[in-house]
């Protein structure tokens, strides 16, 4: 019976740190328990933890710097060209044609090039101007970190349980495996102890 030990321990082991992983998100909602009012930590932190992830979103991963920077940038202001005589040319071909018929007959493609090149023309001078007023505006209006925050503090607890499993699923498989040999190692010890020093 005393060779089990370090079976018994290893599963006791297990057990005890698996517990120890239910308990980061159960029970999802306050529940008294022998008197004392138990709740898991994700659940019971989250409000905290929605302000921690929206000042981290905001502060280290996107602000309105970003997206400033990415709005000015060659390739934003390229894709901004093409959608935009994209956009002119289904206009002079297509809508124009339909509204203003019988002008419409009196505009040749020649003309029609010269429109489009105009518009674009102007387009490209006060394009940077107007993202630039969008951006203050998105900045004068959107609070990132606060955003975040509501929305992370908006999540069911069975939502922000399956993302924080889904991420961290393997870290938690290896604490409760980890409780096993560790708990393996300290009943093999214990059997040592009790084979050579049978008296103590």
């Amino acid at each position: 019976m005393i060779y089990t030990l370090p079976f018994i321990s290893a599963i006791i082991g297990w057990f005890t740190n698996y517990i120890a992983v239910l308990m980061l998100f159960r029970p999802r909602k306050p529940t008294f328990i022998l008197g004392y009012n138990i709740q898991g930590i994700f659940p019971k932190r989250q409000a905290v933890i929605a302000t921690k992830i929206g000042k981290m979103v905001a502060e280290e991963l996107l602000s309105i710097e970003d997206i400033q920077s990415k709005l000015h940038s060659a390739e934003a202001m390229k894709n901004i060209h093409v959608k935009l005589e994209e956009k002119i040319d289904y206009y002079l071909n297509n809508s124009m044609p339909e509204k203003y018929p019988i002008m419409s007959l009196f505009i040749g493609s020649g003309t029609k090039l010269k429109i489009k090149t105009e518009v674009m023309g102007q387009v490209e001078t006060f394009a940077p101007d107007m993202l630039g007023d969008m951006v203050n505006s998105i900045e004068a209006n959107l609070n990132i970190e606060e955003l975040i925050s509501q929305k992370v503090n908006a999540f069911p607890p069975e939502k922000l349980e399956k993302i924080l499993n889904d991420i961290l699923k393997n870290e938690f498989t290896f604490i409760e495996w980890v409780g096993g040999v560790l708990g393996f190692l300290i009943g093999l010890i214990q059997l040592v102890i009790a084979y050579f020093f049978p008296g103590n």
